[in-house]
């Protein structure tokens, strides 16, 4: 992996973006065409999910504080700028005085009904338990402990949002990017309840807004005129499509029919790395298979280390996905000052003496097992990579689903109703935590229901701690709990960021860490 920074920006008064586009607003008749990947679930940033979903949301939306284009850490947003209390506990945002796209404005109490309005259990949003990690009383209020009166945000005046962490968290304004911490129009979604992302009704206070939607064919936005920043925006329509399957997009990509591609068909992988449009860059996620821990046999230690130690994840990324990935054992990917945990490493003689100690020898007695994957070619080839490395070194039988992006969402994260399921993380922040702290008890996005209070304790230990050496080895340990004593998942390797998208014709794209790009610099070459 590319050497990642840390989230030291939380020290500083202020940050300052460190490219500029020369924008001066957007070029007439200048369209871009992407490919999303999936249908989205959902435009409300308070229940989405997903990269595709994100996607949109950098479009339309915009935070206290926004993605640096080039190092992912956090640049000035809707916040002008901010202040931390010496002990690093208490964090105050200068607001810059705008409005959403309907013209009504943005103020700090904005910030505080949207941020409740997050963390509401009646909201149900899967992203809450990441404000709970870090906003004092947050994690109170959306377990129904406590009243909105608990979570410790405040407007001290029109223009100033105050903030108090639960410890000197060194990553919590770089966190701040996500849409967990979105700022809503709160004066349409209480006119229009649910309805309020239909295309007739939204409003948004991102780059751009919505002009059209249509399910399953495509979503377009159009330059936001009253965004405070229209200036740079230079694009002037972005057109989304929900294409699940790479060979058709980069089918359209080579026609010219798409202008960035985000993946790639596998089974093309040695004739796409010879293009000179191709991008790919180390990126700070990893992709795993996750354990269903309620369900047997998948309860027993034994069964999980010895299909965890039954995969080969060298060959994987050598002869499969052959893109430069990073064969792991490890959860979280290296970062500064943090050396990832290993978990158990290849080894099938282990592993079938561990699956005969638990009642399986030879494979004998063990059912027959479906792997959930959402739709993608490159899911479907790893699975089937997986269904032979098991069939060969254990003698199990495993089959295969495949389900489109929102139901695999409804199945995987909702219902968790499934044995095993692919899954796939990218940071939202530069921080181990981030990968860390969705598999405590009760976080939205613990989906194979791991239960371990010690893991629990170690992860809101590290959040109360300054950063340094203690901190980063007290989250280690954690991970080691994860992958080695309870192996709750299976890692397979640190992704590459991998798009087709021509940078000589497109400027204000780059590769970047978290792998976010945010549209109001992406323009074409002057």
């Amino acid at each position: 992996m590319k050497r990642v920074l840390s989230g030291l920006l939380l020290i500083v008064m202020a940050a300052t973006l460190i490219v500029s586009c020369g924008g001066k607003g957007p070029a007439k008749g200048v369209e871009f065409i992407m490919n999303n990947g999936a249908e989205p679930q959902t435009l409300d940033p308070s229940k989405i999910q997903g990269v595709p979903e994100h996607k949109i949301y950098m479009a339309l939306f915009e935070g206290l504080v926004g993605y640096d284009p080039k190092t992912s850490l956090a640049t000035p947003g809707v916040a002008e700028s901010w202040t931390v209390s010496p002990d690093g506990t208490q964090v105050t945002f200068k607001l810059r005085k705008t409005t959403w796209s309907d013209g009504v404005k943005i103020t700090a109490q904005t910030v505080v009904d949207s941020w409740l309005r997050t963390l509401d259990p009646a909201t149900a949003s899967e992203y809450a338990y990441m404000a709970g990690m870090v906003v004092k009383g947050a994690n109170e209020y959306n377990a129904g402990e406590a009243g909105k009166e608990a979570v410790q945000i405040r407007a001290l005046d029109d223009y100033t949002f105050q903030v108090d962490l639960l410890g000197p968290m060194p990553y919590a304004v770089d966190m701040m990017a996500h849409y967990t911490f979105a700022i809503l129009p709160m004066h349409v979604i209480n006119a229009k309840g649910d309805d309020w992302i239909k295309v007739e009704n939204i409003v948004g206070n991102g780059p751009f807004k919505l002009a059209e939607w249509k399910p399953q064919e495509s979503l377009t936005v159009v330059p936001n005129e009253k965004y405070w920043d229209a200036k740079t925006v230079r694009l002037s329509k972005i057109t989304f499509l929900p294409i699940d399957d790479n060979l058709t997009a980069y089918n359209k990509f080579k026609a010219g029919e798409v202008d960035w591609a985000h993946g790639i068909p596998l089974s093309l992988v040695d004739e796409i790395k010879l293009r000179p449009d191709y991008q790919v860059a180390p990126q700070v996620a990893t992709y795993y298979y996750l354990f269903n821990m309620t369900r047997k046999p998948f309860t027993d230690i034994r069964v999980r280390k010895a299909l965890t130690m039954a995969l080969d994840m060298q060959e994987l990324v050598d002869k499969v996905t052959k893109g430069g990935q990073l064969a792991t054992s490890s959860m979280v990917p290296a970062m500064e000052g943090y050396t990832p945990a290993k978990g158990p490493a290849f080894n099938v003689e282990e592993a079938r003496k561990l699956l005969a100690e638990a009642g399986f020898p030879d494979g004998k007695g063990f059912p027959k097992t479906p792997i959930l994957y959402n739709t993608s070619d490159g899911h479907k080839i790893i699975a089937e990579w997986v269904q032979e490395s098991w069939k060969k070194n254990l003698n199990i039988e495993v089959s295969l689903v495949n389900q489109e992006w929102k139901t695999f969402l409804d199945t995987r994260s909702n219902a968790h109703d499934f044995d095993i399921a692919r899954a796939g993380w990218v940071g939202d922040y530069l921080d181990p935590n981030t990968f860390l702290d969705m598999f405590i008890i009760g976080s939205g996005n613990n989906d194979g229901l791991y239960a371990n209070p010690e893991y629990d304790a170690l992860v809101k230990k590290a959040g109360t701690m300054k950063a340094g050496p203690e901190r980063m080895a007290t989250l280690q340990a954690a991970e080691a709990l994860l992958i080695t004593k309870d192996q709750a998942v299976i890692p397979f390797y640190h992704y590459v960021e991998q798009d087709l998208i021509d940078t000589t014709k497109w400027d204000g794209w780059f590769a970047n860490p978290l792998g976010v790009h945010d549209w109001k610099y992406i323009g074409p070459k002057n």
